[in-house]
């Protein structure tokens, strides 16, 4: 544990920040699991996958992801929804 008042306060802060993230990508996997699984049951609205590429998008403007990743998830999303109509 640090000694100094800054390095204390660096690690509540880090500690937040972790949390925060956490929760984010958390909530990124269940919104791409849920679109999945519609997709593969047949009964996505376009509403849900377009809802789930914003959140793809927003997830690697802010660093949750990397832009390839969001882009293949998109694309792979869109692929399997089409081919599913």
């Amino acid at each position: 544990m640090p000694n100094i008042k800054s390095a204390k306060k660096r690690v509540l802060v880090t500690e937040r920040k972790n949390a925060a993230n956490k929760m984010k990508k958390s909530e990124l996997r269940t919104q791409l699991k849920t679109a999945k699984n519609a997709v593969a049951s047949g009964n996505a609205s376009e509403d849900l996958i377009k809802d789930t590429q914003k959140k793809l998008d927003k997830a690697a403007a802010k660093g949750h992801m990397s832009k390839q990743a969001a882009a293949r998830n998109k694309s792979r999303l869109a692929k399997a929804a089409k081919a599913a109509k």
